[in-house]
């Protein structure tokens, strides 16, 4: 039994999907309303804020990959992350369940040194916070033996059905919809980007590879990286339109923030898209040299070559 704390989502639909393709069909999805992806899927409804609740759903797993996601909201994050975190943690030393923890790059330093799996963190934020604790709980987890556990990490997100980040909503999804593209602070800092099936696919071979645990790994990425100007003209490339694009600056997502809540939650993260965003994911790809890494320009392609986005 393979189990995903936090199903529903865009990463751990694919998780379920790559499981369910190459691993195993015994599959167990949790979260508040889980919803089958295949029909051999075992729904456990639970709420990881509730230990008993987690103890159940996680009770006959051999492995558990806990990849909630929550609104961004820092509040919630601090109330909820950390008692989700120590709840899925006693969950797998209990029975023990190796335990496969999909992370982020919140934690690392806002510059634009190459980010790798040894990188020292330095948060900076509310959200940064809270991921340098989750993180770091696991990592004392790992250290002291407690439990059998890894960390996959993944920079921000791009790619297909319900992804959400920043690219997504502001630049490729608004091409997507014929509508001018709003680049954040800078159209010349090269971006990591990764796209979500690949994340889902590295997470589920590293969860089903032993060797791998007791450590942490960066999920594969194209390593070509990208600034915005030149994800846009792919874009106008693929959609056969050109395709313009508008830079907003930091002091109009500080007026925006007044009015909308969601719009000042992400400031947090702006000074990370003022430089260089420089994530390596080398260590993945000399273990596993087989695993097909999506490009830039096939991801973007994927998105936009639908009927509709061509001019």
């Amino acid at each position: 039994m393979q189990t995903i704390l936090g199903a529903g989502g865009q990463i751990a639909d694919e998780l379920t999907r790559e499981l369910y393709r190459n691993h195993t069909h015994d599959i167990r999805l949790v979260s508040k309303h889980p919803r089958k992806v295949h029909d051999t899927d075992q729904l456990v409804s639970a709420d990881l804020m509730d230990a008993q609740a987690t103890d159940k759903a996680v009770a006959g797993s051999e492995i558990a990959y806990l990849t909630v996601g929550l609104p961004a909201n820092s509040g919630m994050w601090e109330e909820k992350f950390p008692t989700m975190m120590a709840n899925a943690i006693a969950a797998c030393e209990k029975h023990g369940t190796k335990l496969v923890f999909f992370d982020n790059t919140y934690m690392y330093p806002r510059t634009a040194e190459m980010q790798t799996e040894d990188m020292h963190f330095e948060p900076v934020g509310r959200k940064a916070r809270v991921r340098a604790q989750l993180a770091t709980m696991m990592l004392d987890e790992m250290t002291a033996g407690r439990i059998e556990a890894v960390i996959c990490r993944a920079p921000e997100f791009y790619g297909p059905g319900k992804t959400q980040s920043v690219t997504n909503s502001m630049v490729l999804g608004r091409i997507a919809q014929h509508k001018r593209p709003f680049v954040p602070i800078s159209a010349h800092a090269k971006r990591t980007l990764i796209w979500t099936p690949d994340a889902s696919h590295a997470m589920a071979l590293i969860g089903n590879t032993p060797d791998a645990y007791g450590q942490t790994w960066h999920l594969p990425v194209d390593h070509e990286r990208l600034n915005y100007r030149q994800m846009i003209e792919i874009a106008s490339e693929v959609t056969g339109r050109s395709v313009g694009y508008t830079t907003v600056p930091r002091w109009a997502f500080g007026i925006g923030g007044w009015m909308n809540p969601t719009v000042k939650e992400i400031e947090e993260l702006l000074p990370r898209y003022r430089q260089d965003n420089i994530f390596d994911s080398t260590k993945f790809q000399t273990r596993f040299p087989d695993f097909p890494i999506t490009t830039y320009r096939e991801g973007i392609t994927q998105l936009l070559s639908r009927s509709g986005n061509k001019a």
